[in-house]
């Protein structure tokens, strides 16, 4: 199975149409499901001839799995700019920040999300995949070794297993509450690391 692009634009022409494709095979997988995903569907709704499309990706894993590393891309650099600042910041802040990043991830196209949660599991992604759980990981461990917690690399393991069950299956039922899925997961993390209630708001 060929996953990989064929290349990638250098010129802001070119960027625009590999863009586009990315986006018409999102847009037809939410709206249109798997069995509409063709390269042929995909080079019509994101307005380029199929032949510039084959000049980036050769088959529609290759567009799957581009758009699968985009969205992970993103996930990471949302959770490090969530811990970016901890040094300066309480515990509950940065807590707050990356819980905001974990349901933000999921809800901010859900079914796209779940979506590319099934493609995920049939593409051969396993390395990438656990490149990016590494990573992920590290950087929860980093903020707990901060937060004084023992035994942070194993918590942070549990922790992120615990809140991507609980953010996936709210996916996969279809939830599209934000805040109450924040606080569901935030009585789970705090709960778990001993951290007590959200502090109340200030009058």
């Amino acid at each position: 199975m060929r996953i990989n692009p064929r290349k990638t634009p250098t010129q802001a022409r070119a960027r625009v149409s590999y863009d586009a494709i990315l986006e018409a095979a999102a847009r037809i997988l939410v709206a249109e499901g798997f069995d509409r995903l063709n390269t042929n569907r995909v080079a019509e709704v994101a307005g380029v001839s199929i032949g510039t499309l084959y000049q980036y990706f050769p088959s529609k894993e290759a567009i799957l799995a581009e758009i699968i590393r985009r969205e992970r891309a993103q996930l990471l650099e949302d959770v490090q700019t969530a811990t970016r600042d901890m040094a300066a910041e309480d515990v509950e802040t940065t807590l707050e920040r990356l819980l905001h990043a974990a349901v933000g991830h999921q809800l901010r196209r859900p079914k796209l999300a779940r979506m590319l949660e099934y493609a995920d599991a049939v593409l051969p992604l396993e390395e990438e995949t656990k490149a990016l759980n590494a990573a992920i990981l590290q950087r929860v461990a980093e903020f707990l070794t901060h937060a004084g917690v023992e035994d942070a690399d194993l918590l942070a393991r549990d922790l992120v297993a615990a809140l991507r069950g609980m953010i996936d299956a709210a996916g996969m039922a279809g939830d599209t509450d934000q805040e109450a899925l924040l606080l569901r997961s935030g009585r789970l993390a705090r709960g778990y690391l001993g951290l007590g209630s959200r502090p109340a708001a200030a009058d």
